[in-house]
């Protein structure tokens, strides 16, 4: 049921609960502690939660003005705290350590600075834990370590701005909703005379007798959301504002225990899709289990070594589990934190693709969840067209109120062929009839899509129309990196030379699918049109001065003919000849593109070259995962295992060996060099993380045929990192299957180590 909500001028009733606006009900403010340098962040999520804190794991107010917006408490794309700050006697505590490394908790070890005269530097420990399980759940052990008794106040100052995460990355807004204030239902106060000589009552917020604080708000859509806070353990002894106090005293060596849980409600039900339990110690053991089951599912992949190669992938599952995220009675993989926390066309498409071999039931619910919300209208603000995959899909108040176009927003050029691969794909590996059966008019429809956009031209293009969308929409989408050799912006109707390829694959494999169900009519036409679509890109899209492929064709025909990754897209798809193809691969290997560690995004000899642009110099993982197979079809192999020894050197220098979405072009100096961050990109990252998976698959080289029932596996090669790799509980089809690949020299060899069930295994050397 939905509940009732009642309004008027200076009320709102909830189910019982009464608020007034703000402004009518100021409350005493309690001063946030600047600290004396720049703090980093720690990053934790669990489904569709995510928190972002400093190393202390606070979210000062003096922070979000100080640079650091993107931190605080979010869900359904609203910030539900701006503040979490924790404070000794109205001074900062001192970091010892802290940790973020499970993912869905962080730890944090500090202890007090010396306070006037009568407490001690380094005489309080405090043991904060923070878990997300559909609330926020937070536990402090304090800790006197001073051999006599000492007395102190602690506090906890919350607050909740409820910005919609649009705002937060820039967005301005002309309209505001309203912050609001709990206050007691029923009252007698004295009275105050105004001045129209009217007595109104004097307001007073409500009364935290329960040992709770509720902050509050509502929308200009009208909905109530609210943070609802409830202390546990030793409570509270008083309150000031929204910051909860306790005098202390403790006893040498004496440990107190202080905790709260903060529930998100949205017109008082949860806003979560999860089903928060009550207490710290359920949410780990609901988070645990669920982790637990979420291994056992997977592929379990290992190197022979116990260092660094076997941490970057145990981090890569471990955040590939993280990045799931529910829409529905489906979970796919929600693009990265904190930007990106949503369901994704393409990005959820790639990724979905990229762990095939970990675990392809992440393709069959991204396939489903993506065909639900497939185009059907048309509608110019939103870009749907019939048969069109989304690009974005937002739950914020920004999106609710239509001031943004992401209910979803289809402006994504490539999401509906990445769509048809993936669903060729996910066939090949579960012969799982049922889905393909399902979906097969979702595939149709993306087809005619598809065909509908491409009669103009021949090639499959984009050109914004909605004032509210995004100009490029390629992967390479920020607005200044579809750029020609001098530099200069591309205008009209943008072909993408690697979008070319997706549509050239589509076509060729998807013929497979509609030869199996008989329909020769279908396949005849899709790989006669993949056939001229091949003629006529290699003959459009080739720069016979730089023998490379142009990046795109713009809106008169005309090369966009700057040196880019994005041909390298194209290299296991076939749309190449092979003589271009080799080409293009040569090329992306020479010094303006390769730094070291991987391929930047446009070549450092360009104009518009910046190592610390988004699409303009910097270097993605996925991108060079992609170029990486590319190579491998090729028989560059040498080559495509350098990208990935540069990739993984990358990963092992970074924070809880995590890939990031992306890192500056910069050159790699050396061996010992460190590979140069971009300041706000998203970790962890879906396709970043995706990106170990595509590797360590272009290392093994299988090619399942679960139709057929069959697995090839075809010249294997480890790099000289490792010796030895593991594969269990690899699924194909119905058979679970461990395979075990070593190295010696300049060859890798494969056995079959267990099989359960009648899987083909063929290795070819």
């Amino acid at each position: 049921m939905t509940p009732d909500i009642l309004m008027t001028p200076e009320r709102i009733f909830l189910d019982g609960k009464t608020f007034v606006p703000a402004e009518l009900l100021p409350i005493p403010e309690w001063p946030c502690v600047i600290s004396e340098r720049p703090q980093l962040t720690l990053t934790i999520k669990d489904d569709d939660l995510f928190l972002v804190t400093d190393t202390l794991g606070n979210l000062s107010a003096c922070s979000l003005g100080d640079g650091n917006p993107s931190m605080g408490l979010f869900c359904a794309d609203t910030r539900f705290l701006s503040r979490l700050e924790l404070q000794i006697d109205g001074r900062s505590p001192v970091l010892l350590s802290s940790t973020a490394d499970k993912g869905f908790s962080l730890s944090v070890l500090c202890t007090n600075p010396r306070v006037d005269d009568r407490l001690q530097a380094d005489t309080v420990g405090i043991r904060r834990e923070i878990v997300l399980n559909g609330a926020l759940f937070e536990e402090l052990e304090v800790s006197n370590y001073s051999t006599s008794t000492i007395n102190f106040e602690l506090s906890i100052s919350f607050d909740a701005d409820f910005v919609d995460l649009f705002e937060v990355r820039g967005f301005g807004r002309e309209k505001q909703g309203k912050l609001l204030r709990l206050i007691e239902p029923t009252f007698v106060e004295d009275t105050v005379v105004s001045l129209d000589g009217a007595s109104p009552p004097k307001l007073h917020p409500a009364i935290p007798t329960d040992k709770s604080l509720t902050l509050a708000y509502q929308g200009v859509d009208g909905l109530v959301m609210e943070s609802r806070i409830n202390f546990q353990h030793r409570l509270p002894d008083y309150f000031k504002g929204y910051t909860a106090i306790w005098q202390l005293e403790l006893a040498s060596h004496e440990k107190q225990k202080l905790g709260y849980r903060v529930n998100m409600l949205t017109n008082n039900k949860p806003t979560s899709t999860v089903s928060a339990p009550v207490t710290l110690s359920q949410a780990k053991a609901a988070e645990t289990m669920e982790e637990q089951n979420w291994v056992q599912e997977i592929t379990r992949i290992r190197a022979d070594e116990k260092g660094a190669v076997n941490r970057v992938i145990e981090r890569a599952e471990e955040d590939m589990y993280l990045l799931r995220q529910s829409f529905g009675k489906y979970k796919t993989v929600s693009a990265g934190v904190p930007w990106f926390s949503a369901l994704f066309g393409r990005d959820s498409i790639i990724t979905a693709s990229q762990t095939l071999m970990l675990n392809p039931q992440i393709a069959k619910e991204t396939l489903i969840l993506l065909s639900q919300y497939q185009g059907k209208v048309e509608d110019e603000w939103r870009e749907e067209e019939p048969g069109k995959i989304l690009h974005e899909l937002r739950l914020g108040e920004l999106a609710r109120c239509q001031e943004i176009p992401h209910t979803p927003y289809y402006g994504t050029v490539d999401a509906t062929p990445l769509w048809l691969m993936l669903y060729t794909e996910y066939y090949a590996w579960t012969h799982d009839t049922e889905t393909l059966e399902n979906l097969w008019p979702n595939a149709l429809a993306a087809m005619e899509w598809i065909d509908r956009n491409m009669k103009a031209t021949g090639y499959l293009s984009y050109q914004r129309k909605s004032k509210g969308g995004l100009v490029n929409q390629g992967w390479k989408d920020s607005g200044d990196c579809i750029v020609n050799r001098k530099g200069e912006l591309a205008n009209g109707a943008i072909a993408l030379c690697e979008v070319q390829g997706y549509v050239y694959a589509a076509k060729m494999r998807l013929a497979e699918i509609a030869r199996m169900k008989k329909r020769l009519d279908l396949s005849d036409r899709w790989q006669e049109e993949a056939r001229n679509l091949k003629l006529r890109f290699n003959r459009d899209f080739w720069m016979e001065d730089q023998d490379f492929c142009a990046l795109a064709l713009d809106g008169d025909g005309k090369q966009v003919d700057s040196i880019t990754s994005n041909p390298g897209h194209c290299l296991h798809l076939g749309i190449f000849t092979p003589e271009k193809a080799y080409s293009v691969a040569e090329r992306l290997r020479a010094p303006d593109m390769f730094n070291g560690w991987g391929i930047r995004t446009l070549s450092s000899l360009s104009p518009a070259y910046n190592p610390m642009g988004y699409h303009t110099g910097s270097v993605w993982p996925h991108d060079n995962s992609l170029i990486a197979m590319g190579l491998r079809s090729l028989g560059l192999v040498d080559q495509a295992l350098e990208l990935f020894e540069g990739l993984f050197d990358m990963t092992k220098k970074q924070s809880y060996y995590r890939p990031p979405e992306l890192f500056c072009g910069f050159e790699r100096i050396s061996d010992d060099s460190s590979p140069v961050q971009y300041p706000v990109a998203c970790t962890p990252q879906a396709w970043a993380t995706g990106s170990i998976f595509q590797m360590l698959h272009m290392m093994v080289n299988l090619v399942p045929d679960a139709p057929n029932n069959c697995l090839r596996i075809i010249d294997p090669a480890l790099p000289e990192s490792i010796n030895r790799l593991s594969l269990h509980n690899l699924r194909v089809g119905p058979t679970i299957l461990d395979l075990e690949f070593e190295r010696s020299g300049n060859t890798t060899a494969c056995r079959v180590a267990k099989k359960r069930g009648n899987l083909r295994v063929v290795i070819e050397a």
